[in-house]
């Protein structure tokens, strides 16, 4: 069988939801509070979102499945063929704001989209990835994350995790700074390659192994001792995420442009930001460090 399935699709993704919230409350200590919504126009989801934890600042694992008849300017401009379509989307987005400076900020996402015309077959495809935004680049963390990606798409061809990595390295790149986001990690989109049914295991594969890329590192990280300076550059450095988000982030643009929920569509922002004017790390210092040996695109594997 070869035929899209979107009931094995929505399964997997409660199930991927329930995962990651239960493994994440447990090294938080707290649960994740929990808003079933339903949407006018047709569809709605599960956000989760857990806030003023001990390990998480502010975390939100959402669930969605969304479904119309005419799709929002951010879709058809790049996809004309789009336009007239009935359309369904469905798919988990997280970010996770920690506490503690020295533990990086992640962010994953896994989605099908299907658009249908009469008379015409089906378009689909599978979205997504993950990346990690540190505020203190630690080497072996990197090389952590990056490995655990590659190993998720190996069994898909040996091409498939440079392609994506480098992928991942374009989209989550802030042009106006001309700076990385983070350390980066995996993003696709479009992808329908092989089939149905091998498009949808590998994005099983990269969702699967969102949690034994990221609890590792928090977990090396989470007693780390930390002083107001630190915290000061991690809220600068989170101006950064609501810059993206907000200006370039194709999720955001569609969820905002259908009509999605608004609350579960901005829980990726962090609770507390802070702008500088013309800030400059010192010379020498490890911020410093994090531009010149982190943000700047590398192989880490």
């Amino acid at each position: 069988m070869n035929e899209i399935n979107t009931k094995a699709v929505k399964s997997y993704l409660h199930e991927l939801q329930d995962r990651i919230c239960n493994a994440l409350g447990r090294e938080d200590g707290h649960g994740f509070h929990e808003d079933t919504w339903e949407r006018p126009e047709g569809g709605g989801g599960r956000t989760r979102v857990l806030e003023e934890g001990n390990l998480i600042e502010k975390g939100g694992v959402n669930f969605s499945h969304v479904y119309g008849d005419g799709l929002p300017p951010s879709a058809t401009a790049s996809r004309p063929e789009l336009a007239g379509c009935t359309y369904e989307a469905m798919g988990v987005s997280l970010v996770i704001h920690p506490h503690n400076p020295y533990v990086p900020t992640s962010h994953a996402n896994v989605r099908l989209f299907v658009a249908r015309k009469s008379g015409s077959a089906p378009i689909w495809w599978f979205g997504g990835g993950y990346d990690l935004t540190p505020y203190y680049g630690f080497e072996e963390d990197a090389v952590h994350w990056h490995s655990t990606a590659k190993q998720a798409c190996e069994p898909f061809g040996q091409e498939i995790y440079p392609r994506f990595k480098q992928w991942c390295d374009q989209y989550f790149y802030l042009k106006h700074r001309a700076e990385a986001r983070g350390v980066g990690g995996l993003f696709y989109d479009d992808f329908n390659e092989g089939g149905f049914d091998n498009a949808f295991a590998l994005t099983r594969a990269v969702g699967d192994s969102y949690l034994e890329a990221y609890l590792p590192i928090v977990q090396r990280r989470r007693t780390a001792s930390y002083g107001e300076r630190e915290r000061d550059f991690q809220l600068y450095r989170r101006g950064r995420y609501v810059e993206f988000n907000l200006v370039f982030d194709r999720g955001t643009l569609f969820g905002l442009q259908s009509g999605g929920r608004t609350e579960s569509i901005l829980m990726s922002l962090p609770p507390l930001v802070r702008w500088k004017y013309a800030w400059q790390p010192e010379p020498g210092s490890a911020e410093e460090k994090l531009y010149t040996d982190f943000l700047p695109h590398r192989n880490w594997v």
